[in-house]
């Protein structure tokens, strides 16, 4: 009888408010999935995760519950987080055959020491030898080529789902940070109230999710564009289609885009003279989602006096940089905020 071979590849993990995104050695990265999982009220058994149950969000009956267990870039639900992670990984690892593997995951800078415990203990119990954490601005930075053991500076804005998370870095460290509840989630939550507001028309979080990714940008476009947009007629109760412009959008987003602005100047302004001619220099590295917003690197660049630049791949520069530190944990161990060993 011939055995398959089990192989001991080691993992990066993106745990993010909107997504999360697995990768391992030799493969990039081989799950992308919504950070969300369905559970039945009854008997917590999980019903489905990722996509599958990102269809049922608003839809379900009331003994099933399908919920997206961080917000805000912090664990909202321990118990749905960790089963969430468990059964992720363990899809990675029985469709690729690894075994005991160690797991670096990405994890926001403003997570406390009880929600750090809870994702060890998760990726843990998920049948992992070890499991490190480094926080998302860091990885990142590696993510996206920075080398972040030099001395010199560099500052990353890294735009996600829940958070906003700004970081200045220099020789392994983050030096300065400033962390904001304003990012992509924000962002449709603004579009549905404007939609609702100036457009009388009720749209559920995905529309406006859509309509971000299709008509956001953060200063006017050269030309106004449009698409088409169903939901609810607020007066009469039926479904109606209209046609939503970028203008709007931008008007729709603004407050909360000069917030972020805001968020990247004061890091600036707290950073030392020393990297703060570096950063000048080098410039501002966008990633995550809100990296996509167009004409966000322009308008930043605009208030900040300071070149900006997209990272190649905004939406997976997380997840890379989870891979490129567990591929060279030793080089990178300083880098590393936790780290703990199955006993």
């Amino acid at each position: 009888m011939n055995l398959i071979p089990v192989k001991n590849r080691d993992i990066g993990i993106d745990l993010g408010t909107a997504n999360t995104l697995i990768a391992i050695k030799g493969k990039g990265i081989v799950l992308n999935e919504p950070s969300v999982i369905a559970i039945d009220a009854k008997t917590e058994e999980i019903l489905a995760t990722g996509y599958e149950a990102k269809e049922m969000l608003g839809r379900t009956p009331a003994d099933i519950k399908a919920i997206r267990p961080l917000k805000d870039g912090v664990i909202a639900d321990f118990l749905a987080t960790g089963l969430m992670l468990k059964t992720l990984i363990k899809k990675v690892c029985q469709k690729y055959r690894i075994v005991r593997p160690r797991i670096v995951v990405g994890v926001p800078s403003g997570i406390t020491e009880v929600e750090e415990r809870a994702v060890e203990e998760s990726v843990l119990q998920a049948g992992a030898k070890e499991v490190y954490l480094i926080e998302e601005p860091m990885a990142a930075a590696i993510g996206s080529n920075i080398d972040v053991a030099e001395p010199t500076g560099n500052i990353i804005v890294d735009i996600g789902g829940g958070t906003t998370e700004v970081a200045v870095i220099s020789l392994g460290g983050i030096v300065v940070s400033g962390s904001i509840r304003i990012a992509g989630d924000e962002l449709d939550e603004d579009i549905l109230n404007y939609i609702r507001k100036e457009l009388n028309l009720a749209i559920g979080e995905s529309t406006a999710e859509q309509i971000k990714m299709t008509l956001g940008c953060a200063m006017p476009l050269v030309t106004d564009t449009s698409m088409q947009v169903r939901g609810i007629d607020l007066a009469t109760g039926l479904p109606k289609n209209i046609t939503v412009y970028s203008s709007q959008i931008q008007a729709a987003i603004q407050d909360s885009i000069m917030e972020i602005v805001e968020s990247v100047k004061q890091t600036i302004e707290k950073t030392p003279p020393e990297l703060s001619s570096d950063i000048a220099q080098r410039g501002i590295i966008l990633t995550g989602g809100g990296a996509l917003i167009q004409n966000f690197d322009k308008l930043l660049s605009l208030c900040t006096g300071m070149p900006v630049y997209i990272a190649e791949n905004p939406l997976e520069s997380v997840v890379q940089g989870t891979q490129k530190t567990v591929e060279d944990l030793e080089k990178l161990r300083s880098v590393l905020t936790t780290s703990r060993k199955r006993k």
